[in-house]
C-alpha cells in the first residue's frame, strides 16, 4: 500500500502519450482507442485509481504535471489533499 493515490479521468484523455513516455511502468496507450491506461489499477466509476508510494511519486507527479488536459491527479491518502 502506498501513501498516495493516482486518480486518472480516462474518458477525457486526448491520447497524447506523455504519461507513458515519462512513466511506462505505470502507463500504456490502449491499442483500441489510443487513450492511456493506468496499469494495475482499480476502476472507480469512470476513473482509474492506483496506490503509489514515495519511491514512485516523483515520476508520476511529472506525468501528472505534464498532462496537457490535467486529467491525472495525485492525492495524499492520509489527508485527502489533492496534490496535483
Amino acid at each position: 500500500m502506498g501513501n498516495f493515490q493516482i486518480q486518472h479521468d480516462r474518458p477525457n484523455c486526448i491520447a497524447c502519450g506523455v504519461c507513458e513516455s515519462i512513466a511506462p511502468e505505470f502507463w500504456e496507450m490502449d491499442k483500441n482507442d489510443g487513450k492511456s491506461n493506468l496499469k494495475a489499477c482499480k476502476k472507480v466509476g469512470h476513473e482509474e485509481h492506483r496506490d503509489i508510494d514515495e519511491h514512485t511519486f516523483e515520476e508520476n507527479r511529472e506525468a501528472a504535471d505534464r498532462c496537457p488536459v490535467n486529467i491525472i491527479h495525485i492525492v495524499n491518502k492520509e489527508t485527502g489533499e489533492r496534490l496535483i
